[in-house]
């Protein structure tokens, strides 16, 4: 085995280990809302979305070009460079997730990206006009979720006014078995292309590819790696979302998860990566919000947001010191 191929192998098991990481990470942007409604058992509602994340990798694959070409220049990246962006994103999504806060995979992922890449050719190998547009699709996506999120609960309040409230919490009880499914799938659908994007940027890089049309074999292993890590579980996280932040109830958690499941794939066809975690957590606080003001416990999601705001740069930052450990051993 060539030099080359090693480094290429370390870049496609630690896309593949963020990837997992991912899963479990996210894992409660999927089900933190019909686990705290008790419409399922934790372990059911794992599984299910653990199924059908693994389903929804299979919906597309713009997302996957968006990131394997769209970020940084192929031509000017190295295996190192995407193993060093891997390493970052991975310890800032297992230091999120110890500390409970449910930050967005993406960003974590872009950032390690962007990070490496200077660390590697300054500034010139970044792609701002891509950059920019997913940026403002991560802004958008969470702002999308909220009033999606707050008009339906609004109108489903309106339409279900005069039923009994066991009559509407038995209906809700079974919808949102559908609308959190709606949303697993949205996640595998958005989620695991990112990181076949990554890989295949590698294999770009590494001159195993000419262009950035991702191999099927590519789309397996993330759908599978995404899906593994979503049946673990990140429990902490899935108590912040579906506990801490607002109290839910079936009728909450179904238009939640709907509003949010509607705009990733809406995004997901446009090949627009954009964050899960912000949009279901910012879908929740619409929802929550129809109560009223006082009925989400902001003291909590101010800390969600501070760790949103750090997260691109702390990730940028943590690639950009994996890629330089890397790159001396490599010397």
């Amino acid at each position: 085995m060539t030099e080359l191929s090693g480094i290429l192998l370390v870049t496609v098991v630690l896309a593949l280990l963020f990837d997992f990481s991912n899963g479990w990470h996210d894992c409660a942007n999927a089900v933190a809302t019909v686990v705290s409604t008790r419409v399922l058992s934790p372990i059911t509602a794992v599984l299910l979305a653990g199924v059908l994340n693994v389903a929804g990798a299979f919906f597309s694959t713009a997302v996957a070009k968006m990131i394997g070409g769209g970020i940084v220049f192929p031509d000017a990246i190295t295996n190192t460079v995407v193993a060093g962006a891997m390493g970052g994103a991975i310890l800032w999504n297992f230091l999120t997730l110890i500390m409970g806060l449910p930050t967005s995979s993406s960003h974590a992922l872009i950032g390690g990206l962007v990070g490496s890449a200077v660390a590697h050719g300054g500034w010139a190998v970044v792609q701002f006009n891509g950059l920019r547009k997913i940026l403002e699709a991560m802004i958008l996506s969470p702002l999308l979720g909220f009033g999606i999120g707050f008009l339906l609960m609004v109108l489903v309040s309106w339409v279900f006014f005069r039923v009994h409230r066991g009559v509407a919490t038995k209906v809700f009880s079974r919808l949102q078995i559908v609308s959190a499914s709606f949303m697993a799938f949205s996640h595998g659908a958005n989620d695991a292309q990112k990181v076949m994007g990554v890989i295949t940027l590698a294999l770009v890089a590494s001159g195993q590819l000419t262009s950035s049309e991702v191999p099927t074999w590519v789309i397996v292993a993330c759908a599978l790696a995404m899906g593994l890590g979503t049946t673990v579980g990140g429990w902490r996280i899935i108590r912040t979302l579906g506990i801490k932040m607002v109290k839910l109830e079936p009728v909450h958690g179904f238009c939640a998860e709907t509003a949010a499941a509607s705009v990733l794939l809406f995004t997901a066809h446009f090949g627009l990566p954009v964050s899960t975690t912000h949009t279901i957590t910012s879908s929740i606080l619409g929802v929550g919000s129809t109560k009223r003001l006082s009925a989400v416990r902001w003291g909590v999601t101010s800390k969600i947001f501070s760790a949103w705001v750090f997260t691109l740069p702390g990730a940028a930052l943590l690639g950009a010191g994996v890629y330089a450990l890397l790159a001396s051993f490599a010397r």
